[in-house]
């Protein structure tokens, strides 16, 4: 009665979460932020530069920038803008779904600092002489052209100005209307040009007593709009001079999007399909609550007001390969005590205590390389380290209770004592629980000794060492425009591209490139890369001929030398970060041996990566460095469970070890205890990351292979690298400093 209660608590807690899950998802994927990269939009990083010699930028000076930068683009009709401080004299601008980015990017940029002046460039009025948001989109009576009124606040000073205009003379009786004069520009410069800088010159034949300010120009209805609109928001206080920017086509955002989805869905299901057939009963139990673990994560995100990105959603299925690792490690344990001759109830207990401290040391290893992510990366980097770091908290609470309290509610039904199938195991594996002899770890059922081949572990590591190096000597990486400065536009076309048409198409903006790569399932993605830094004119103008050329708006990046040399300091400052914080902790739960080991381990991951780019010559870019300290965390995940398992069974000896040999045959136990968890971890991982890299958007092709090398490489070090190295390391002073990890004693008290 009391199993049939439990059985119905199991269904109970399914049927709940699948009808919340089921009413309430859509919902909450709708309110969910998209990133630029998913719907279009563009970002612009702007470096803040005082207007006046003596002025400084101070926190309230950005603070107010900020306020009409809101304004600005609230005028707009953008509801979901992101404008942030960055640092002591920067501010990032995020608009996702804008339809005119042309138009956004020039009302942020400009200062709107109107000024009227003469021809010798002398001002006289400026923006505090306007009435507030007096500026408005009309039509001239005589000519029916748009034009801008203003009204002025007072009506005998615009008299006295017009009077000492008048009384220049023709044709110097010129009153000159500027937008964001800087030093160095002139009248007399700027009226011999195609397209001034200034915006109206009109000529002063008598003295004006009014507050009425019409303004002409070469207008349409939406720039006079727009100019009213920047002269109502007022001017910035301060210049904005922009060192990165990132546009992205509403189709691009589109396309990228419908791909990602896909592949998350295939890599889900095959996650899924993977578990099950490999764990049964606990792999289907783990499928529930790894459905679970989706929802809460996406709830979670929509509740911290996250915004999506494409590596964001990489993120969320890579969390899936980390939440099922968790269940791996607890299933593993449970399969090796079933197999001890223990009963179900015992395997149980057992196997979910002995896995938690593996699981916590992994979970909080992996969780520093993700923090350290946020704190160095940029906007989308943030966004990936952000669901990264949520997916490993919520995958720890999801596997460690989630799945032990649905599998505990099964664990004492009779059905299940003596089908050790359900859990994966067979019948002949099983020895009696009354042979107390401690039997051999067996690998496809033979014994195994991987520690007689270290040496050739450690000759192929070597060979593969001095290749890469001699390959970043020789071809070095082929570093994209985020760490060498320079501009880079993505095509997409409704057909086939080929270099000669867009080299054709580039002549007619006036533009050479530096290369021109295709991609795509039909090469309909073009993309191209500048040395130089395109000009904000430069970039309209391309947008707009590829858009009516191909029907789709392109997407592009530029970023100034100084980005790009911030972001080399910021990866590196990061690694090193990553791995002292590593070394750390590793230390005080294991020892300082273990920690430099691990970090040789994590090392030799991140150098394959680079030598594999280097010798490819794919593009690097900034998403490689959030794949590297991915595989850094996740690398060392790995690793630990390896170590964990050494300590124990040093614990279980109780003794301190000084001999080699019976150090080595404690290695290999524990990698071959560990062998087939690390096997399958990675194995669900990978599925998750092959189909990002075969169904996925093209933008992330880069990182899914990244992250790809980087699994195969982490799995490598943890099962035959570092425990050899640590071998081999602490080997050599065992005599004078034995290894040891006894139980210390319990110190009774007094009795009373």
């Amino acid at each position: 009665m009391k199993n049939r209660g439990k059985i119905a608590a199991f269904f109970l807690i399914v049927l709940l979460f699948a009808g919340t899950i089921g009413t309430t998802v859509t919902g909450i994927t709708k309110d969910i932020k998209l990133g630029l990269d998913l719907q279009g939009g563009f970002e612009v990083l702007y470096e803040v530069e005082p207007v006046d010699e003596g002025q400084e930028v101070t926190k309230s000076l950005l603070e107010g920038t900020v306020e009409t930068l809101n304004d600005r683009v609230n005028r707009l009709g953008i509801s979901e803008a992101n404008i942030d401080i960055e640092g002591k004299d920067r501010i990032r601008v995020q608009l996702a779904g804008v339809e005119d980015q042309n138009e956004a990017r020039e009302m942020l940029a400009t200062s709107a600092r109107l000024s009227f002046r003469d021809v010798n460039d002398k001002e006289y009025l400026d923006g505090s002489d306007i009435k507030e948001g007096s500026a408005k989109q009309d039509f001239d009576p005589q000519t029916n052209e748009p034009i801008v009124t203003l009204k002025l606040k007072d009506a005998k000073k615009f008299g006295e100005v017009t009077e000492t205009i008048k009384n220049m003379g023709i044709p110097n009786n010129l009153l000159v209307i500027w937008m964001d004069y800087e030093k160095g520009d002139s009248y007399a410069k700027e009226s011999q040009q195609e397209d001034p800088k200034y915006i109206y010159a009109p000529s002063v034949t008598k003295r004006l007593n009014t507050t009425d300010v019409q303004i002409n120009g070469d207008f349409t209805v939406e720039s006079a709009k727009q100019l009213a609109d920047i002269i109502n928001s007022g001017s910035l206080p301060v210049h904005m001079k922009e060192l990165y920017s990132t546009s992205v086509g509403a189709q691009f955002g589109e396309h990228a999007l419908n791909k990602t989805v896909f592949a998350a869905f295939i890599g889900i299901g095959l996650i899924f399909i993977y578990m099950i057939f490999v764990y049964r009963f606990p792999g289907f139990i783990a499928a529930i609550n790894l459905s679970i673990y989706i929802y809460l994560i996406l709830l979670v995100f929509e509740l911290m007001n996250g915004v999506l990105t494409l590596p964001g959603i990489a993120a969320l299925i890579l969390g899936v390969g980390m939440a099922v690792d968790a269940n791996v490690i607890t299933f593993e344990r449970i399969k090796e005590e079933i197999r001890a001759g223990k009963s179900m109830v015992a395997s149980f207990k057992t196997g979910t205590k002995n896995s938690l401290a593996t699981i916590v040391d992994a979970n909080i290893t992996t969780l520093l390389a993700a923090g350290i992510l946020f704190m160095f990366g940029t906007s989308s980097i943030k966004g990936f380290a952000t669901m990264l770091i949520a997916s490993i908290l919520i995958s720890f609470i999801t596997a460690v209770f989630g799945t032990r309290l649905l599998l505990s509610l099964w664990i004492r039904m009779k059905f299940l004592k003596n089908r050790p199938g359900w859990f994966g195991v067979n019948k002949k594996d099983i020895k009696d629980i009354k042979d107390t002899k401690e039997e051999t770890p067996t690998l496809f059922n033979r014994e195994v000794n991987l520690i007689q081949h270290r040496k050739k572990y450690f000759v192929a590591t070597i060979v593969l060492v001095v290749i890469g190096i001699a390959s970043l000597a020789i071809f070095k990486l082929n570093p994209g425009i985020d760490f060498t400065s320079g501009s880079r536009i993505e095509v997409l076309a409704d057909q086939s591209l080929t270099t000669e048409t867009i080299k054709e198409d580039l002549e007619k903006t006036n533009l050479e490139a530096k290369s021109i790569v295709l991609s795509g399932e039909n090469n309909d993605i073009g993309v191209v890369r500048f040395d130089s830094v395109l000009s904000k004119d430069k970039i309209a103008e391309v947008k707009e001929h590829f858009e009516k050329e191909y029907g789709n708006e392109p997407s592009v990046s530029v970023v100034s030398p100084i980005v790009g040399q911030e972001l080399v300091k910021n990866a590196i400052k990061a690694l090193g970060i990553a791995a002292v914080g590593m070394i750390i902790y590793v230390t005080i739960r294991f020892e300082m041996f273990f920690a430099l080991t691990a970090i040789i381990a994590l090392l030799h991951d991140a150098f394959i990566i680079l030598a594999i780019f280097s010798f490819t010559r794919i593009e690097f870019d900034v998403t490689i460095v959030a794949a590297i300290l991915t595989i850094i965390g996740y690398s060392i995940n790995n690793t630990i469970v390896v170590f964990d398992r050494i300590r124990e069974n040093l614990r279980k000896i109780n003794k301190r070890i000084r001999s080699t040999t019976e150090l080595a045959k404690i290695v290999n136990r524990s990698i071959v205890q560990t062998f087939w968890r690390s096997i399958n971890t990675s194995i669900t991982t990978m599925v998750a990351v092959l189909a990002f890299l075969f169904l996925g958007a093209e933008s992330i092709t880069s990182f899914a292979i990244a992250l790809a090398i980087g699994l195969i490489a982490g799995t490598y070090s943890s099962l035959l690298l570092s425990s050899q190295i640590w071998l081999a390391w602490r080997g050599k002073n065992i005599k004078e400093k034995p290894v040891s990890f006894v139980k210390k004693k319990r110190v009774e008290g007094p009795q009373v």
